[in-house]
């Protein structure tokens, strides 16, 4: 299990990261300790929650990751040896977060929810805080791949987009950082104007400097290669890439139509980021693909993630020890050029059919 450097901090963090959206949702308790306790024994040093989790967000289970991942640092008193990262919310009308009422990347809203990460988690500190997705009013992800999904300018009211500028939400993180409740900062589903923007006011000596990016990746939504990932090499950017397995579509497990009962497909309405127009051909393409090289697909979407010379973590997600096992293994996947060809020929055809 390789380590790599975040950002330009101190810290060094495998090249998997474990992922924690199911834990209180349709993993337990001891289900989320059990993940945890593999993937740790296989190397891992990094886990990456949120306090929207877990997935789908609802009020009577929001804040349950955080606690499943708390108990479990408090029962193995491994703080120390846990590199953790959680993110608070962007703009958003759901109410629960703030005590009945919408929350926004203001000065309250932040430390409200920095306090009750912390709370939950039964930490002092993150070694990572991020925002989850942008204030401004912009596509879910950040990168679009037509002209007419770019944000517009203003909001139906004439209101700026962006609410709250982008310096003022660094300068409450700055607070944060110096007061010792984070060590660094990333964001999350950001744009490069956006990752430009907060480096922009970063150099200008508000706030601290971010050190990564949270965006999806893999086969299907190769959208980051086109602008940020030499916005991220150039700037000493992490990519941590979330949803390598394209919640679930690059497994082979919902190909032909199949919907297994317990999946994520089936439990809820959430897979309309991949089930566009073309997406399921495009989609068994690569499946079929993996196979042709004597690999699972899940395994294969997974080593293609990890051997990206721009992905510093590749955050994985399981609901099964099974699923984490084929996971973690990925990462003994050699990545040859000839797998790397054969992407390469189906995204010429097919582009990104999922961002």
């Amino acid at each position: 299990m390789h380590k790599r450097r975040l950002g330009r901090t101190d810290l060094l963090v495998t090249q998997i990261c474990l992922g924690s959206m199911t834990w209180g949702q349709q993993n337990t308790e001891a289900e989320g300790h059990a993940q945890m306790d593999l993937a740790f024994s296989r190397g891992v040093n990094f886990i990456d929650t949120a306090e929207l989790y877990p997935i789908p967000p609802k009020a009577e289970t929001q804040g349950r990751t955080e606690k499943i991942i708390g108990s479990w640092m408090k029962a193995k008193g491994n703080r120390d040896k846990v590199i953790l990262a959680s993110k608070v919310v962007g703009r958003t009308a759901n109410k629960w977060f703030r005590g009945d009422r919408p929350s926004q990347l203001v000065r309250a809203d932040i430390l409200d929810a920095i306090d009750k990460s912390l709370a939950k988690l039964g930490t002092d500190y993150l070694d990572l805080y991020q925002i989850h997705w942008p204030e401004r009013d912009i596509p879910w992800g950040a990168n679009p791949t037509r002209v007419g999904a770019v944000a517009r300018r203003a909001d139906a009211d004439g209101a700026p987009a962006n609410k709250t500028p982008i310096a003022e939400t660094l300068g409450v993180f700055d607070e944060l950082v110096k007061v010792g409740k984070i060590r660094h900062i990333g964001l999350s589903n950001e744009s490069s104007w956006g990752v430009m923007r907060y480096l922009s006011e970063a150099d200008k000596g508000i706030g601290p400097r971010v050190d990564s990016i949270q965006n999806a990746y893999n086969l299907v939504n190769r959208t980051f290669e086109v602008n940020l990932a030499e916005v991220c090499e150039r700037e000493d950017v992490s990519l941590l890439a979330y949803s390598p397995l394209a919640q679930g579509y690059l497994t082979g497990k919902y190909d032909h139509g199949a919907r297994p009962q317990g999946s994520r497909s089936q439990l809820f309405n959430r897979g309309q980021r991949y089930e566009t127009p073309n997406a399921a051909a495009v989609l068994l393409e690569y499946n079929e693909l993996a196979r042709s090289f004597g690999l699972e697909p899940a395994l294969f979407a997974n080593a293609y993630v990890s051997s990206r010379p721009f992905v510093t973590s590749n955050i994985i997600g399981a609901t099964t020890l099974s699923q984490l096992e084929m996971a973690l293994s990925s990462v003994d996947v050699v990545w040859t050029e000839e797998m790397q060809k054969a992407v390469d020929a189906v995204h010429q055809r097919v582009g990104n059919p999922c961002p």
